[in-house]
């Protein structure tokens, strides 16, 4: 939590080496704390206090909204008494997590007052955390259910003057893996009681897409540009009125989720939340089935027509969550022959991987090629490489470190308008790139609203990833001390024999 006394440490942990390197942190971030950056303002550093520290004149305490309030001193607001441990100007911590972000590619950003704000269960969910990549916000006990669909399977004629992309298929297999995501639910195998109610209950599952960068280059669209974000719109929008419309028939043929069909008692909170509840005639004390609560006043179901509300309100959905775009980097490469990832454009089109081998001593360099230049050169040129001025790739063969970070950005936001949960997306910025043109990155994604943002820069001293271009390699010297004492130098993509295996510096 970004008013948390540690949070300077939390954001710094990642500079110590071998520490806490393998997995993702992010800093849950406030509406009130962007607006204290915004307006130089000071931000004070708090918890909720003892009551030995409330007793004590020399603490200062202050009332804050806290999601947790069991064992804590309240006021008739439902606010907790905090402790104050220390004040600082919001605009140095703002920009202590922007350049970890650029040095390490850590702190995360997680706008936790929006994922509430837009959450379809924010009627009795009070969520504070997400999956480690982002892109499924979750309750106590919640769990990930998710699938992606492949979109490089409806391009058809890619390349041409004829490429379309298959509107009516996409829409069936949308309905079609709808009912297969709920299927799961029964057969979940979660082993706490807590888990399986959780998942029975709210019925949340999180259906996604890969290959959209890909898709966009067969489309002969430049990831980032005007046509592409209205592209990533209606296939978003799509696969989410498609997959509520499938919700409805699912809760007529089967069955809504329970959530649904539970009735809650209207209070002040609530009223508060919702102030158009009032105008429509609810009152503290008043029951509502959740059908009601979610269709009508969740504020990422009131943009859908009237027709499909209606519908949700009176009969229920078969489930709560719907959709969210996760990562997918295994998936992409294994099932879909290295199609982008996720919402993301292609790591570039002629790459390395570093892969575990068994019985090896360091990971083995294996050259892989993207989906749409290898079907380029099936459907095109068989010649084509990225690294050949003889034969040069159209410029909508675009990578993620050539893409601004805006556009990045931008493509997020045209996809999160219409999704439920949320997305998993990582802003590429080449190691040079400035840090004048990074700092306002977050900023202009918090505007734009989003959920949350990541970045990634590669940096020789922090990292050692799966995803490596020759490029850095060959720009990036490493310093080995033998045995004896002597200092050997090789730059990263060199080759080095070493106890009888080969492997790179």
């Amino acid at each position: 939590d970004i008013a948390h006394p540690d949070i300077v440490d939390f954001i710094q942990s990642k500079r110590e080496n071998g520490r806490l390197r393998q997995f993702n942190l992010s800093c849950l971030v406030t509406d009130e704390f962007m607006q204290a950056v915004r307006n130089d303002a000071d931000w004070e550093l708090l918890f909720p206090a003892l009551l030995t520290e409330i007793d004590d004149a020399e603490s200062q305490i202050t009332w804050r909204y806290w999601p947790c309030r069991e064992g804590y001193v309240t006021n008739d607001k439902g606010e907790v008494a905090c402790k104050v441990f220390r004040t600082l100007p919001a605009r140095r911590l703002w920009n202590l997590i922007m350049s970890s972000t650029y040095d390490y590619a850590e702190p995360g950003f997680i706008l936790i007052d929006r994922i509430n704000e837009m959450n379809n269960n924010w009627f009795c969910e009070e969520i504070r955390a997400t999956n480690p990549c982002g892109e499924q916000p979750l309750p106590p006990y919640g769990s990930c259910l998710l699938g992606s669909i492949n979109l490089t399977r409806f391009v058809e004629q890619p390349f041409s003057a004829s490429v379309r992309f298959n509107w009516e298929q996409f829409r069936r297999v949308v309905s079609i893996f709808s009912r297969m995501l709920d299927n799961v639910v029964d057969i979940h195998g979660l082993p706490l009681d807590q888990q399986r109610h959780e998942i029975e209950y709210k019925r949340r599952h999180g259906m996604g897409f890969l290959g959209l960068g890909s898709v966009l280059a067969m489309m002969q669209m430049k990831y980032g540009s005007e046509d592409s974000l209205a592209f990533t719109e209606r296939v978003s929008r799509e696969m989410a009125e498609v997959g509520w419309q499938t919700g409805v028939e699912l809760a007529i043929e089967k069955g809504p989720a329970p959530i649904m069909q539970d009735e809650f008692t209207v209070d002040k909170e609530m009223l508060a939340k919702r102030p158009e509840m009032e105008a429509d005639g609810y009152q503290s004390g008043d029951r509502v089935r959740g059908s009601i609560l979610m269709a009508k006043y969740s504020r990422y179901m009131q943009q859908f027509p009237d027709e499909l509300t209606d519908k949700i309100a009176e009969h229920g959905a078969r489930y709560s969550h719907h959709t969210s775009i996760a990562p997918t980097g295994t998936i992409s490469l294994s099932l879909a022959n290295n199609a982008s990832n996720g919402i993301e454009p292609s790591f570039a089109h002629l790459y390395s991987r570093n892969v575990i081998r068994e019985g090896r001593k360091t990971k083995e360099k294996i050259d892989v090629l993207s989906f749409e230049l290898l079907e380029y050169r099936r459907l095109v040129n068989p010649a084509s490489t990225p690294n050949d001025d003889n034969n040069v790739l159209p410029d909508y063969f675009v990578s993620a470190d050539s893409i601004t970070p805006k556009q990045h950005v931008d493509v997020q936001a045209a996809a999160q308008r219409w999704i439920d949960s949320s997305i998993s997306k990582t802003a590429n910025v080449p190691t040079d790139y400035p840090f004048e043109d990074f700092e306002d990155i977050y900023m202009y994604a918090y505007e734009k609203g989003l959920k949350g943002c990541t970045t990634f820069r590669f940096n020789p001293d922090a990292f050692q990833g799966v995803l490596v271009k020759e490029e850095d390699l060959k720009n990036t010297t490493y310093r080995f001390t033998l045995e004896n004492g002597e200092m050997v130098d090789a730059k990263g993509n060199e080759e080095i024999e070493y106890d009888g295996e080969t492997h790179t510096a």
